[in-house]
């Protein structure tokens, strides 16, 4: 994680090298296969086909905020969930049903999986991944595990099963929070991994003692500073909502710092007409829509005036998951998710630790207030 060089540290980064040879940024240049846009009459045909999939074979759909509205809708259709990755994981263990579809990403596959090791766990594509699990090898971070073993290892659920098993905590943006809070009454010392955004905003909200892996979201990351302080001069009664895996530019400006469950109950306790400047993933805005017709809804931009795209806040991995790899999943048998199961077992500790103490302390998950941070002015966010 760190070197020397003539006595002096450096930090290594983490970050998922994007594939563009002269360092783009755009989330475009991901290797995700997003799916072929349907027209009405096709995609009436495949929401139908795949609720008949779905009941056929005695599955149930969950559906993170993030994935395309379609399959949320179908998740609600079929007596699934749409969810943040804490509330898919409760959902997926509880629920009766033998057979998991979880459309979103690799961990929140692996993440049912462990928690249910005698279910069928599948998924619409197993390449839809996230950049925060690619940016932490196992290898590398058992290593920096072993060079601190005086700390507790508190992970993110964005990271491999093989990552879990190392730690003695899994959080989610919900509740991580109160769980660094909890370990630091304790007296512990953390090890975090793997998004330094969210990591640096618990350390300032905590003052826990915490090291570091310099891991990001490659959707999160864009988001500029700068960008957000000319919108909110357009936007001047809107409310800033704001995923903590964005930068601290951006967490800065927040009114409501939280995950994406959080932001979206921000929006519902809003009066008629209010107007939210939204700083996450947009395919959450579906739901948002959905429940807050009379609100007024805002991308936070990921790019300045000189680039290609003002907004293009979607994760391309998230944009993989598709009605039609809801069918081929279930009727040909594939995209199951596995597990090894001493790797699991080993995963489930930190798990079932993070479960228990939300159900222990449901005060966990109260949404937390943003509030400008001293100094603010406009221009200060770099871009």
């Amino acid at each position: 994680m760190t070197s020397s060089a003539a006595g002096v540290s450096a930090t290594r980064v983490f970050d998922f090298p994007l594939q563009d040879a002269q360092g783009a940024t755009c989330t475009a240049h991901a290797w995700a296969k997003v799916p072929p846009a349907l027209d009405p009459v096709q995609r009436e045909a495949a929401m139908q086909r795949a609720a008949e999939c779905l009941r056929a074979q005695g599955a149930v759909l969950v559906a993170h905020y993030y994935v395309d509205g379609d399959l949320q809708d179908l998740a609600l259709a079929t007596g699934g969930c749409v969810a943040d990755s804490l509330e898919m994981a409760r959902f997926g263990r509880d629920h009766a049903a033998q057979n998991l579809v979880v459309a979103g990403v690799r961990f929140m596959g692996e993440t049912a999986k462990i928690l249910s090791p005698e279910k069928t766990v599948r998924m619409p594509d197993l390449d839809a991944t996230c950049s925060l699990d690619l940016g932490c090898p196992i290898d590398e971070f058992a290593a920096f595990c072993d060079a601190h073993p005086d700390r507790k290892v508190v992970v993110y659920a964005n990271t491999s099963a093989a990552v879990k098993a190392r730690a003695d905590w899994m959080v989610t943006s919900s509740c991580a929070l109160a769980i660094v809070n909890h370990l630091k009454a304790q007296g512990e010392k953390i090890l975090w991994a793997p998004d330094r955004h969210l990591g640096e905003y618990i350390q300032r909200q905590t003052g826990a003692d915490m090291l570091m892996w310099q891991g990001a979201c490659i959707v999160h990351d864009e988001f500029k500073g700068l960008e957000l302080e000319l919108l909110r001069q357009q936007h001047p009664g809107a409310k800033v909502l704001v995923h903590p895996e964005s930068p601290l530019s951006v967490v800065a400006q927040a009114d409501v710092v939280g995950s994406t469950s959080q932001l979206l109950k921000a929006v519902l306790d809003g009066r008629e007409g209010d107007a939210f400047i939204v700083a996450t993933d947009n395919g959450i805005m579906h739901r948002m829509r959905q429940l807050a017709p009379g609100k007024t809804l805002i991308e936070a931009p990921t790019a300045g005036n000189s680039a290609t795209c003002k907004s293009c806040a979607h994760c391309p991995w998230m944009a993989m998951n598709s009605l039609q790899g809801v069918i081929d999943c279930l009727e040909q048998r594939t995209g199951e998710i596995h597990v090894d199961p001493m790797v699991g077992h080993q995963a489930s500790g930190c798990i079932t630790r993070m479960l228990d103490f939300v159900r222990e302390h449901p005060e966990a998950l109260v949404v937390q207030g943003g509030g400008r941070l001293p100094g603010m002015t406009p221009g200060i966010g770099a871009a």
